[in-house]
């Protein structure tokens, strides 16, 4: 069973940094497609950066190009998100989902996503 379990949340001051951790089980990331999204209260999901952990993309939203990281650790089977220069804009629960196979800059496309695993996303809160 493909499941994931998204950590790493917090409460941070803008301009502080977190990193997330997506870690993943019942399937390798070698074959699959990891996607970080977030969501807003009242906001819509939206996608924040994804990679193929057997070499493809990384591909980032273009509000957090140049601040954040996302990375994969096949060995631990987990994907990072680093995330630095946080802004208050920034606030969301934050969500990783699995997708089998690659989609290329359309994984940040969050209804690409609707019938894959998602984990249980996990709250960043960056004060002003």
């Amino acid at each position: 069973e493909v499941q994931l379990q998204a950590s790493g949340g917090g409460l941070v001051q803008a301009g502080g940094s977190l990193r997330l951790s997506c870690a993943a089980s019942g399937f390798t990331l070698d074959d699959y497609t990891i996607g970080w999204f977030r969501q807003a209260p009242g906001k819509e999901r939206e996608g924040v950066s994804c990679i193929h952990g057997g070499n493809g993309g990384p591909h980032y939203a273009d509000s957090v190009k140049g601040r954040f990281t996302i990375s994969s650790d096949n060995a631990k089977n987990t994907v990072y998100l680093q995330m630095n220069s946080l802004k208050p804009e920034d606030t969301a629960v934050y969500y990783c989902a699995a997708f089998e196979g690659r989609i290329g800059i359309l994984c940040l496309i969050p209804r690409k996503w609707e019938n894959n695993a998602w984990g249980q996303g996990t709250l960043v809160t960056v004060s002003s």
